[in-house]
């Protein structure tokens, strides 16, 4: 089909199913018990998987970025759907022949691999068929990565009461290769500039300027650059620093502001909801307030809830705090796409977007064992909040920095635009 005859809105909705799929992995803590109950094998076991699927999928993000670019959406898009369910549908075979080690390999390894390559596949292609919208387009995707643990966990855990914990991973497993080959075989890159016909419009009036990217550089170009480690940098922070929240949020709540264990379950059940709608809500300002200041602001409101979280003695405000460091964690992945196309361009932005997602591999590593060590020497949570004070206030810094560079960077473009116009 000829890409200028696809509907962008449709291509958004393919990213969002591919997105929604791999997202599912989020949903993980559902198969953990009755793994341990059926199978007797023990909750380190069982939880090594996800660790394992969690720190392939940045890893393979990083280590297929190019494949993707030269591959394309569609074919990356359906490799993943391939690796992602065969790991599914073999995770239900391994736990019928009672094979931990088949488990680990098939839930890990195989979709591990799927959930990197489908994370970035479609990424890449929605900034370019967005460029009035980048940050609200990815956002959009990596809302339905964020969310699709809210559907698959219910689902998830009646099939495991009806049918049994094997059948439900061969059910899910088929569901999610349809899903994602649905969406791999309508995404596609639009062709070379493309504009949508309103931004056309707007431009040739003069009420609206083409923002140009600052340049249009390699995935080996732009990992030579200081403003890729200062945004690699920045991201490592605030995925570590949400992770770790996201890892003892409950506990947390109720050693520190007193809450039932009940209602601490409803606030983590709130956290995801403030995590998926971070990510579209905070892209979407990124578009108007650009993606730098978006950034700044994450690491102000964390800095204000880390500094004031260890004296607060209301519950309701503990929660906000809570929150608000949520939405700043998933806020981070959905303007990163967005980010690396205004800094670097969409030459390579699927490599680069894979480079960049180390930092979800090394802040899932960093942030629970932060937590984890410092409870055990101290016993009380209060100084993770002063540690992770620092950390954010380094953020900050770079932050501020970078947002310098970048303008300062954007002026001398100017210049020479208007040097060499004035020179023909």
């Amino acid at each position: 089909m000829d890409t200028t005859k696809k509907n962008r809105w449709l291509i958004a909705a393919s990213a969002v199913s591919i997105h929604i799929s791999i997202g599912a992995a989020y949903a993980y803590s559902v198969y953990t018990q009755p793994l341990v109950d059926i199978k007797g094998w023990t909750m380190a076991s069982v939880t090594t998987a996800f660790t394992i699927m969690m720190v392939l999928g940045g890893g393979s993000a990083a280590l297929f970025g190019k494949f993707v670019e030269r591959s394309g959406p569609r074919k990356s898009a359906m490799l993943a759907a391939v690796l992602f369910s065969l790991g599914q549908a073999g995770s239900g075979l391994a736990i019928s022949m009672n094979s931990l080690t088949g488990f680990l390999l098939s839930y890990g390894l195989l979709s591990g691999l799927g959930l990197g390559i489908g994370y970035i596949a479609p990424v890449s292609t929605l900034v370019k068929w967005f460029p009035d919208k980048r940050g609200l387009a990815t956002g959009m995707a990596v809302l339905g990565f964020g969310t699709g643990a809210l559907a698959t966990a219910p689902i998830a855990a009646n099939l495991i009461e009806s049918i049994g914990i094997s059948y439900t991973f061969y059910v899910l497993g088929a569901s999610y290769f349809a899903l994602m080959m649905l969406g791999a075989s309508y995404i596609a890159p639009p062709p070379k500039n493309w504009m949508p016909a309103r931004m056309k419009e707007l431009i040739k009036d003069g009420t609206k300027k083409i923002k140009k990217d600052l340049t249009q550089a390699t995935s080996g170009e732009a990992v030579k650059t200081k403003h890729f480690w200062m945004l690699w940098t920045m991201m490592l922070i605030n995925t570590s620093a949400g992770i770790m929240m996201i890892s003892v949020a409950s506990p947390m709540a109720q050693n520190i502001a007193g809450l039932s264990t009940a209602s601490a379950a409803t606030m983590v059940g709130l956290m995801g909801i403030f995590n998926g709608g971070g990510r579209l809500g905070w892209a979407a300002a990124s578009d108007y307030i650009s993606r730098p200041k978006v950034f700044i602001v994450f690491f102000i409101i964390q800095l204000i809830a880390f500094t004031t979280l260890p004296v607060i003695t209301s519950a309701f405000i503990f929660q906000i705090f809570i929150f608000l460091v949520v939405s700043c964690y998933g806020g981070g992945f959905s303007n990163l796409p967005a980010f690396i196309g205004d800094l670097f361009g969409t030459k390579e932005l699927g490599a680069i977007h894979g480079y960049l997602l180390t930092t979800w591999s090394l802040g899932g590593l960093i942030g629970p064992t932060l937590v984890s060590q410092i409870y055990t020497r101290t016993g009380s949570y209060i100084p993770v909040f002063y540690v992770f004070t620092g950390l954010i206030i380094i953020a900050l810094v770079i932050s501020i920095l970078l947002n310098r560079s970048i303008k300062k960077a954007k002026g001398q473009q100017e210049k020479l635009q208007y040097e060499t116009s004035v020179s023909e």
